[in-house]
């Protein structure tokens, strides 16, 4: 079976994240980048499921040369090789036209029967690119998966959202996006890094993939910012002091706020 996971390069949650003035997107030279965590939680299943049969595990990212940091983890943790999507005319691609790319740069891997992706990356938090995926191969989309089995051809899910948890199964192909309760990802060995080093790293651009720029970026998109603002800074708390009374004044606030 070949498998590919969606990994992405992304701002580090701890740090500060700002829009660029000139054109509205996320500034990612600004801030140090980290393969995001969901990925590596999708990495990990895949890994899984190779350790239990015979897989082999190919990543795939979208993203500037630095993304390179990102790749080499993941196959640091077990994966076989690696396609990166570099040019700079994806620049400022929404999810629509992502989703559109990843399909494309999919077809250069040879049999795929499951892509595996977080259900949403820490940056953009839209939360649909692996639906959207799905929309585009043509291939059923199993979302926010906690559980994953995969076995005679099908992929059985345990599906949680804030409504609920249910069962979902699908033929082969198919998309699978899991959630963070799914696993725990396992740290890259000392040998998994030396070997990372020697996998093949395949570095393609949107004209390997039948798109030209008016397809992808800005121009391509269906959405854009057309403006932003700072986030207004924190006010501060409201101070109650007790003079005997101030177990009714905390009741008293509660209610105010409508938490009881």
């Amino acid at each position: 079976m070949n498998i590919v996971v969606l990994i992405k390069q992304v701002p580090d949650t701890w740090s500060e994240r700002t829009l660029s003035d000139a054109d509205r997107t996320l500034d990612r030279a600004s801030t140090d980048a980290v393969l995001d965590e969901i990925n590596e939680r999708a990495v990990e299943e895949a890994l899984k499921i190779k350790e239990s049969g015979d897989a082999e595990i190919t990543v795939l990212t979208v993203g500037p040369d630095r993304a390179t940091d990102a790749i080499r983890k993941a196959l640091s943790m077990g994966a076989d090789k690696a396609v990166h999507v570099n040019d700079d005319a994806i620049h400022g691609s929404d999810a629509v036209t992502t989703a559109k790319i990843l399909a494309k740069a999919i077809g250069t891997v040879d049999d795929v029967q499951l892509v595996l992706a977080g259900n949403e990356a820490t940056d953009g938090r839209s939360g649909a690119v692996p639906a959207m995926l799905g929309e585009v191969l043509g291939w059923p989309s199993l979302t926010h998966a906690n559980e994953l089995t995969v076995s005679g051809g099908t992929a059985t899910i345990k599906r949680e959202t804030d409504e609920g948890t249910c069962d979902v199964t699908s033929g082969l192909p198919a998309v699978v996006s899991v959630g963070e309760k799914i696993n725990e990802p396992r740290y890259p060995s000392f040998k998994g890094i030396m070997a990372a080093k020697k996998k093949p790293v395949s570095t393609i651009g949107i004209a390997d993939l039948g798109l030209d720029a008016g397809e992808v970026g800005l121009a391509g998109s269906l959405s854009q910012v057309d403006s932003f603002a700072p986030r207004p800074p924190k006010s501060g708390g409201q101070k109650v002091e007790d003079e005997g009374d101030g177990g009714a004044k905390i009741a008293e606030f509660l209610v105010g706020q409508k938490l009881i």
